[in-house]
């Protein structure tokens, strides 16, 4: 993302390390920021949207994440403090914002970051390239083509985090409606649900729209066979991104204009927050989300209902999303070293092990298989398939996720589709070579 644009990112730090972790404003108020206190002589600092599980109350229940982290402890005699923010509500700074100005300024060793953040941090150099550890070996392509930046990887997650529909299917049973497979399919879906008294068929936040846009700017430039090719041609300006983004606007602008999505509440509500108590009294029947999302008795992982995850519409079918997050070093941490050695210990195929079995998601390493729930299967199908988009691709000269969620947020706010697509043939003619 260019340093003329606002990073109001999406949340996609997934799991129980974050479920909003973003939210647009310009405050410049740290009060949200919680710092654990040093305790050791060898000391690894992390900026992360998670809140630390108490390290002296041994009989708390940890999180996946909280659990690696302890499993490095032990091992390396190492102690990870956190530092964490959280946005209260959308009026406050973003944590991307946050993120980045830590990052700059060399404040901590260790950083949690959203897709967009890792992208202009890398761009910028500020980044540690991690390819030389031993657990990089072990990465799906997919997580080393989204974070890799001049030639480096600069960030490692520990779950492929990946966005579905998650649909209430006994409502879509109820009105004898077949899961959507394309844009058509969905708005046919949308308009009976809308005939039958439903309000708002399609619950939504201002972070996560761009998930529909993406699965169908790119569902043929992933999974046609022609991917370096088009991006090429997109980095030298032969092709236009606002050609490939154009039907995903004019698709959410249909939604708004036939009040399918209720556009004003969308560009205030939180992830989850905003739409997740209609969808689970089952006043709407579709919503957006992440994975993992499914797997958490706080989100929607325990609903009265028969929910099932799928892919995003597109002229390829039910299309997952794949945005990249991940754990980086600054270039200049003080304590480098031991961070490097922290990210061994819980990226190596045992913590991902242990990671994804207690979160049942999708794991970076190709060595790391587990089970997911049901509700969930379809949209682990198509991933096991290698159907699927990027939501962030470091191969791409202008930056995307962060980007599409900005536009995507004037369009609710009332910018025409054409204004939105002027809005990226600028940011593609910035980031032209």
């Amino acid at each position: 993302m260019t340093g003329k644009v606002k990073r109001l990112t999406a949340a996609v730090l997934a799991g129980s390390m974050i479920c909003m972790a973003a939210a647009c404003g310009s405050g410049t108020s740290n009060q949200n920021l919680v710092t654990q206190e040093e305790n050791s002589e060898r000391n690894v600092n992390l900026f992360s949207p998670m809140e630390k599980t108490a390290p002296d109350a041994e009989n708390m229940a940890r999180s996946a994440a909280d659990t690696t982290i302890l499993m490095a402890e032990e091992a390396l005699g190492v102690s990870v403090h956190y530092i964490t923010y959280t946005a209260e509500n959308h009026q406050d700074k973003t944590y991307d914002d946050v993120a980045l100005d830590r990052a700059r300024n060399n404040m901590d060793d260790l950083y949690l970051l959203n897709p967009d953040t890792i992208r202009s941090l890398g761009d910028e150099g500020l980044l540690l390239d991690l390819s030389d550890l031993k657990c990089a070996k072990n990465l799906r392509d997919v997580v080393i083509t989204a974070n890799t930046i001049d030639g480096k990887l600069v960030a490692i997650p520990q779950e492929v985090v990946a966005y579905g529909l998650f649909v209430n299917k006994d409502m879509f049973d109820e009105y004898g409606l077949a899961l959507p497979e394309t844009p058509e399919d969905f708005l046919e879906c949308c308009r009976v649900f809308k005939e039958n008294g439903i309000e708002t068929p399609v619950g939504a936040n201002r972070w996560w729209l761009e998930t529909f846009v993406f699965a169908q700017a790119y569902a043929d430039l992933y999974n046609g066979g022609n991917t370096e090719a088009e991006i090429a041609a997109l980095n030298s300006g032969e092709r236009r991104y606002s050609d490939y983004m154009r039907p995903g606007f004019e698709f959410l602008q249909e939604l708004i204009d036939c009040g399918y999505i209720d556009a004003k509440k969308a560009g205030v509500s939180e992830a989850i927050e905003g739409e997740g108590a209609d969808f689970l009294a089952q006043k709407t029947p579709i919503v957006m989300a992440y994975w993992g999302a499914a797997n958490s008795d706080t989100a929607y992982g325990d609903p009265d209902f028969n929910m099932v995850v799928i892919g995003f519409p597109s002229s390829r079918g039910q299309m997952p999303v794949i945005p990249m997050t991940g754990y980086a070093i600054g270039v200049n941490a003080e304590h480098a070293e031991d961070a490097k050695d922290v990210l061994e210990v819980i990226l190596s195929d045992e913590a991902l092990q242990t990671y994804a079995e207690i979160n049942r998601v999708i794991s970076p390493s190709r060595n790391v298989e587990t089970e997911c729930i049901p509700a969930l299967k379809p949209l682990h199908d198509r991933i096991e398939e290698n159907v699927y988009v990027l939501g962030a691709n470091a191969d791409m000269n202008m930056e995307q996720w962060g980007n599409t969620c900005l536009i995507v947020r004037q369009l609710l706010d009332g910018a025409t589709v054409d204004e939105c697509m002027a809005e990226f043939d600028r940011l593609q003619d910035e980031s032209l070579p």
